[in-house]
């Protein structure tokens, strides 16, 4: 089995937002990182070996971050983006 991947949307307090993310880049599991207009503050993607190692990430991580004040974690089934390299990635 691959690596699980998942998009964790941040909801920050007020004000927080610039340190929350100069935290969440310390982060070693962290693929992107988007500030944003929406629903939530903050969209990112996290990488991890296996489902409790996420989980670690999310409550022992994320969710200690002063300024975090809830996620909404969304877990990655299949991709269905071409891979670099892939035949279907070449532009036409």
């Amino acid at each position: 089995m691959g690596r699980v991947l998942a998009f964790v949307n941040i909801f920050v307090e007020s004000g927080s937002t610039s340190a929350v993310i100069e935290e969440l880049r310390r982060l070693p599991n962290l693929e992107e990182l988007y500030e944003v207009a929406g629903e939530f503050d903050i969209v990112s993607t996290f990488s991890a070996d296996d489902l409790e190692e996420l989980r670690h990430i999310l409550v022992s991580k994320i969710m200690k971050i002063k300024g975090v004040r809830s996620t909404v974690t969304d877990i990655v089934l299949h991709s269905h983006r071409p891979s670099p390299g892939d035949a279907r990635a070449a532009p036409r």
